[in-house]
């Protein structure tokens, strides 16, 4: 397999709006993450991936852009940026920026002047259409709830806006869209950042003649029929030409609805479109009747299914991306493991070492590294993200959830969870910020925070160190091919990996119960690699411990 720098990298997710606040007005800032560099440097990553930073009125916390070139005021300035940067790149890491261009913010320019008058220039930058029978052009639904259709009265048209009414779509079959977008791209790479991770970028092609999408029952709306539209390969072909290709680049695709045959495009390892993608399949496990808002707990070996068939469907074609967790998803130790004071520390070192040995680029997101854990939010007034808002106002207004319940299922599944102060030690709101926290610390700081783990070389941030420095030392890791392994045992998740003479085995114990397992032949005569249990020696039957997790290098 071609060897890639991108390919053997560690990536670190901050969302600096709670990462760290150096002015003390309770939102993190760019000056914040330039303090804590050294940080990350001594965890061992190679590149920080930043979530928006740009100029936003902040609809959806940045991700609705009014200008792509130019710095969000809470955050800093476009000084405070450079200086971030360059303090990056002289500790040897790199920098992806988060491209938002599915949509922009309805305060954008291009928007205000799109909106003006049916005969602007700006006009065909976004998608208008006439409402039909007195309603809207069709009956696609947003993801923020409600129509994805919002009517305005300057020209008494409707425009699209798969996300909040205050993020329109662009409209990609515009070749000035592209050229646009294009040029915005360059700047930031002539600037020296060195990468691109695309937000919902599968969404960017819509449907010929956007039809009525599929209903079904107990939805008002249509879910969004958008993924990997007629021409989206087309265009990040063109966006390779004429940007990504012209620089040694980071590149990944959040792509909603991808398949692993469409992946294979996305991802091709020939280089024409993106380095990987995001996919959803295993994040939406355990979903039901409301979607994601449900107290069902992930089925193991459902979770093998998912992550085996992306591990083995990709092998030779595309590349992987690994992650548990990011600003979307609730905090993976809540999720994925066993979030329990008892549990918790084996538990986070177990997930760490499930998914840092499969192949591909690990994404790590803050306070994973800490295992931090998912915020007991007293109500709906403590939380902050529209899409919990919207939704606790829609199943709770219609009945069909109890607001009991639903605040315990945005406790669960909200994408604030991941979104509270990051935890750097017990004194004032966690050492985020000395101001009021634009959302509230998550009450376990005193216990998970950086400044002890750092000192505890037991801890959780120390395991992950130690998994990050494995990548450099093990090509195996990074190269080796993937076989998974008793795929129906409901409690052990197992895969082997090999590379030329080198060969792992993986097991890690998905339950707080002691399991037994029999090595395959030919590891019985193997050595330890890492594991988060003590006295883990080799032999042909193993016990392994609660959330156990035991490396067996051959």
């Amino acid at each position: 397999m071609e060897r890639a720098w991108w390919k053997e990298a560690v990536v670190y997710q901050i969302y600096p709006r709670s990462f760290m606040d150096l002015n003390g007005d309770g939102v993190g800032d760019l000056n914040g993450i330039t303090s804590r560099l050294d940080y990350l440097k001594e965890l061992g990553v190679d590149v920080i991936w930043l979530s928006p930073v740009y100029q936003s009125p902040n609809d959806d916390n940045g991700y609705d852009i009014s200008d792509y070139q130019a710095i969000m005021k809470e955050f800093g300035t476009m000084e405070d940026f450079d200086r971030m940067l360059a303090g990056i790149h002289e500790r040897g890491m790199k920098l992806v920026m988060d491209l938002v261009v599915n949509h922009t913010s309805d305060e954008h320019r291009w928007f205000v002047e799109s909106r003006s008058a049916k005969d602007n220039p700006y006009r065909d930058y976004y998608i208008w259409r006439e409402g039909k029978d007195g309603k809207e052009p069709n009956n696609w639904g947003s993801a923020f709830s409600g129509s994805a259709w919002q009517y305005d009265d300057a020209t008494q048209m409707y425009y699209l806006h798969l996300f909040s009414k205050k993020q329109p779509d662009l409209n990609w079959d515009n070749p000035k869209v592209r050229d646009e977008v294009f040029s915005m791209m360059n700047w930031w790479c002539e600037k020296g950042i060195d990468g691109f991770r695309m937000d919902v970028i599968s969404l960017i092609s819509k449907p010929e003649g956007l039809p009525d999408g599929q209903m079904f029952p107990g939805m008002e709306y249509s879910p969004i029929p958008c993924a990997n539209g007629p021409h989206v390969h087309e265009y990040l072909r063109e966006m390779n030409r004429e940007v990504l290709s012209k620089y040694d680049l980071i590149t990944v695709g959040e792509c909603a609805g991808v398949t692993i045959e469409e992946a294979k495009k996305y991802a091709s390892l020939d280089g024409s479109e993106l380095n990987m993608v995001f996919q959803f399949d295993h994040v939406g496990i355990g979903d039901a009747e409301h979607g994601k808002w449900t107290d069902r707990r992930v089925d193991l070996v459902e979770l093998k299914k998912v992550l085996d068939g992306w591990q083995t469907g990709l092998a030779g074609q595309a590349w992987n991306s690994l992650y548990f967790s990011n600003h979307d998803q609730p905090r993976s130790l809540s999720r994925f493991g066993d979030d329990r004071e008892e549990y918790r520390v084996v538990s986070a070192k177990m997930l760490a070492t499930c998914l840092h040995m499969m192949q591909g680029t690990p994404y790590v997101y803050q306070g994973e590294e800490l295992g931090m854990t998912n915020c007991p939010f007293p109500s709906i007034d403590d939380v902050r993200d529209i899409e919990s808002i919207n939704a606790y106002k829609e199943m709770t207004e219609s009945g069909k959830i109890t607001p009991e319940d639903m605040i315990r299922y945005i406790r669960l599944r909200g994408r604030d969870n991941a979104r509270t102060p990051m935890q750097w030690d017990d004194g004032k709101n966690a050492g985020f910020t000395e101001g009021t926290p634009w959302i509230m610390v998550n009450p376990n700081y005193t216990r998970i925070n950086a400044k002890q783990q750092t000192a505890d070389p037991d801890s959780v941030f120390h395991y992950y160190k130690k998994l990050i420095a494995l990548r450099k030392e093990e090509p195996v890791i990074v190269y080796g091919s993937y076989e998974p392994y008793q795929q129906e045992n409901e409690s052990l998740y197992m895969y082997i990996r090999r590379l030329e003479d080198a060969k792992l085995f993986v097991v890690c114990n998905f339950t707080d119960q002691e399991q037994t397992v029999a090595l395959p032949e030919d590891f019985a005569e193997g050595s330890v690699l890492i594991t988060n249990q003590e006295n883990a020696g080799v032999q042909h039957e193993m016990t392994i411990g609660a959330y156990g997790a035991v490396v067996i290098r051959r």
